[in-house]
């Protein structure tokens, strides 16, 4: 009762009355049956689909929807649903307006406003044809409307108890068809009828495609020809209807059980009554009856014609009380899952009847009525319909390919095959029915898909697709291996380091303008980032905190638009969680390659002791890792995507570094902020090189790198000869007094406890000639840089690794020489491979 009969109300159509005899005559009995089985193919496929994906556990409200939004996302599921419920809508305006045409034509008196008569001509028979008024149409449409929508106001009991009430007529006008077609004779009941015949059967077996009026009368000077693709778009909306009894589901007593019988049945008894249909309408008559008799069904009818009527308006109305009830149920679905908050007013609590989306239908419905002529909107109902279908055949497919160990259907008849054709088949026939309107929907469908992206709340209802990446990412690892990834399919992926040297906000995880920074090291935003934060403590007492800081580390990449994931790790301090995290963080090719962090500008201005030492343990990490490291200083002057630089990025190109630096800039330079700036690369050269010839090379080497930068040559004699920064001075000699009292104190410590050097924990050889060639050298690099680069946007320079056995105190010096004075600068490190070639 629940599936059967609302399917089969919907299947048994107006089309099948008036329409099918003129089919079989038009295409003969071959193309006919050729007709049917294609068209009933799409559906029996469409139906085999939804009764694998229905019998995968239980099922909700909102039929098809929730099938195809939990099969393929919330997106793709509100945007077919939502053409879906238009679609049943609309079509409850269609048959609306089909019973009350048919009842105007068999009781002309019951019109109010007078008829238009159109008079046929070029015929072999030529008769009237009447139409009724518009105005009849409008009127009695509203009223049919208004007294279907009580019915459904009374609930799915109320529908349960009417729908026999317009199913009995139909099958009862059948039988009468059906004894008129056994009983006929020659020019019995009618001239023109030759009675079951073979010769009739070998005569009509072939098509006659030819040029129609817009009554659909054979007229030489017609405008339209028909063909077969024609015919699909005519007879395919006569097989529609089998989600009727899916619409439903919310009030079905077993939807595992209901849906995948009553839908079949429905499906295969109908498809089966129009492939008999075809054998004995194309036997019954000669091909000149079949063409111009519109009402065939009725004149044969044995033994009250007119029983036909009251099948023609019962079995519309029928199908116009299913489109009322399912439309209503599939938008209270849509907008109970609460996903455009725009659909609240829809929603309802379950068990309750769907008062204001009825009322919705309702108004939808009567505004078609008014129309009065559906021939612009009638073709876009099967089109929402085909996609529907398709989308519940994509699920299927997608669900049955991809294999899930949460993918066991009840229903075992089923193959990825079927539904991929059955897809297929929805597609090709959208096509054959009209292009022009499989643009439309599809363009339609794809406006809400965009509306729901941006505006609806996320939901994860665990989709097909999202187990589709999964695969497709493992597949995507296996395939990448663990071997080196060549420079030309090089990716940064760097590694965040959110922990700063510092405080932040409250309820901000991350320095604000670290995630900007990470957006500038990848190209056009493709690229995955992990942000890494560490918290101290025992992991058993603080798992908890861990869960929570990684929920708003997350919350809070999504906000700043960075693509990424965020970490969470707990250690016993900052050190051993970083040096775990390098150790272990990533997959095969997919392990973070550059460690990204913050330059402690605050370390001596807050008297951090701890952070020199830890300092210089994450940096001696990462080169036993063999990770790049990029160390911004000034970032809380880093620009964001809005603010627009001038001026110059300049590099300080002193090591080898496989073209990381280089690469970086090229990156920076596919932002908006930086598009406006120009790179200059400063090369040291040794005293006694040939200053033209390094510059003609690297030129030479950066032409072939397929990257525009200025190249400017500093020798080391021209640099011993220049004038130190004033500021460079001042700071140069202040690091000295620093060391020389933190030295004094080492030995201090050392002679007192009688115990060679020490220095955060761990014996240290001190050599201060070395000492001071390191603060000599930094400071003639930060005169430099101040020199030339004052002005520029960016400044890159190279990481000098942390001398073995010096003191991390002392490596905090050489440091805070090379970075004084400079605003911005990025310090750089590469790794033991290159990130560039020169090869195409």
């Amino acid at each position: 009762m629940g599936v059967f009969v609302p399917c089969l109300q919907n299947i048994m159509g107006i089309i099948y009355y008036i329409r099918f005899s003129w089919i079989v005559g038009m295409a003969g009995i071959g193309e006919s049956l050729l007709l049917v089985a294609f068209c009933g193919s799409c559906t029996f496929l469409t139906t085999i689909s939804l009764s694998a994906i229905a019998t995968n556990g239980a099922m909700k409200g909102g039929g098809p929807y929730y099938l195809i939004g939990r099969a393929l996302g919330p997106e793709v599921g509100v945007s077919i649903g939502l053409c879906f419920f238009l679609g049943n809508a609309v079509a409850g305006a269609m048959y609306v307006l089909g019973a009350v045409e048919t009842f105007l034509n068999a009781v002309p008196a019951a019109g109010i406003f007078k008829e238009t008569v159109t008079k046929v001509n070029g015929t072999a028979i030529a008769e009237p044809i009447t139409r009724p008024s518009l105005h009849d149409l409008q009127i009695y449409g509203i009223v049919v409307t208004i007294l279907l929508c009580f019915i459904v106001f009374g609930g799915v009991k109320m529908i349960n108890r009417v729908a026999p009430a317009f199913l009995v007529p139909v099958v009862f006008s059948l039988i009468c068809i059906f004894s008129g077609i056994l009983l006929a004779r020659h020019d019995r009941p009618a001239v023109a009828f030759t009675g079951l015949s073979s010769e009739s059967f070998k005569e009509n077996w072939g098509p006659a495609y030819q040029r129609t009026n817009n009554a659909g009368i054979p007229d030489p000077n017609g405008k339209i020809y028909w063909n077969f693709n024609a015919l699909v778009g005519l007879f395919f909306p006569a097989v529609t209807g089998i989600m009727a009894g899916s619409n439903r589901s919310a009030s079905l007593k077993d939807t595992q059980r209901s849906i995948p019988v009553g839908t079949l049945a429905a499906t295969l008894t109908t498809s089966g009554l129009y492939l008999v249909s075809v054998l004995f309408f194309g036997s019954v008559a000669t091909r000149d009856k079949l063409l111009t008799d519109r009402l065939l069904t009725a004149t044969i009818a044995w033994p009250f014609p007119a029983i036909v009527y009251i099948g023609i308006i019962l079995s519309t109305l029928g199908a116009a009380l299913q489109s009322l009830t399912g439309a209503p149920r599939l938008l209270a679905a849509i907008a109970n899952d609460d996903i455009l908050p725009v659909l609240n007013y829809f929603k309802v609590v379950d068990g309750s009847e769907p008062h204001v989306a009825t009322f919705f239908t309702a108004f939808i419905c009567i505004g078609c009525v008014v129309i009065g002529n559906l021939d612009l909107i009638s073709p876009t109902i099967t089109m929402f319909y085909l996609l529907c279908y398709a989308g519940v055949n994509l699920s299927c497919f997608l669900l049955d390919l991809l294999d899930a160990p949460s993918w066991r259907p009840r229903w075992k008849f089923h193959h990825w095959s079927f539904s991929l054709v059955g897809a297929l088949l929805c597609i090709v026939i959208m096509f054959l029915i009209s292009w022009a309107f499989t643009v439309v929907s599809l363009a339609l469908a794809s406006l809400i898909y965009y509306y729901v992206s941006i505006k609806g709340k996320a939901g994860d209802w665990g989709d097909g697709f999202k187990s589709a990446y999964f695969q497709l990412a493992l597949r995507s690892l296996r395939s990448l291996g663990a071997s080196q990834v060549h420079p030309k399919n090089w990716y940064p992926i760097p590694l965040i380091f959110c922990r700063p040297w510092g405080k932040l906000p409250e309820n901000v995880p991350c320095h604000p303008k670290l995630a900007d920074f990470a957006n500038c090291m990848k190209k056009k935003g493709r690229g995955m980032s992990i942000f890494i934060s560490i918290i101290d403590g025992d992991y058993h007492e603080r798992a908890e905190d861990a869960k929570t800081a990684c929920r708003q580390l997350s919350t809070y990449i999504d906000y700043k638009q960075c693509e990424g994931v965020a970490e969470i790790v707990v250690a016993p301090n900052m050190s051993e969680g970083f040096r775990g995290i390098v150790q272990t963080m990533g997959l095969g090719n997919l392990k973070p390659n550059i460690i990204v962090m913050r330059y402690p500008e605050i370390w001596r201005r807050e008297n951090l002791t701890e952070i020199p030492a830890t300092f210089v343990g994450i940096i001696n990490d990462c080169i036993v890792a063999n990770k790049a490291v990029v160390i911004v200083k000034g970032l809380d002057e880093w620009p964001n995507e809005y603010q627009r630089q001038y001026g110059t990025i300049d590099l300080y190109w002193i090591v080898r570094d496989g073209g990381l630096m280089l690469l970086l800039s090229q990156l920076l330079l596919t932002k908006e902020s930086f598009e406006g700036c120009k790179i200059q690369v400063f090369c040291i050269a040794e005293e006694d090189s040939d200053a033209e010839g390094l510059k003609a090379d690297v030129k030479k080497f950066l032409y072939d790198l397929r990257m525009q930068a200025e190249v400017i040559v500093i020798s080391m004699k021209s640099w011993e000869g220049q004038g130190e920064q004033q500021e460079s001075i001042e700071a140069f000699s202040a690091a000295q007094r620093r060391i020389a009292s933190y030295l004094g104190e080492m030995k201090e410590r050392a002679q007192r406890d009688k115990t060679p050097l020490m220095a955060d924990g761990k014996p240290v050889v001190v050599n201060e000639q070395q000492v001071e060639k390191f603060l000599y050298t930094t400071l003639k690099l930060n005169s430099t840089i101040l020199k030339y680069s004052r002005m520029a946007a960016v400044v890159f320079v190279s990481l000098p690794p942390p001398p073995a056995n010096h003191p991390a105190f002392f490596y905090m010096e050489y440091m805070d020489l090379l970075v004084e004075n400079v605003p911005r600068l990025l310090i750089v490190r590469g790794y033991r491979r290159d990130v560039v070639t020169l090869f195409t």
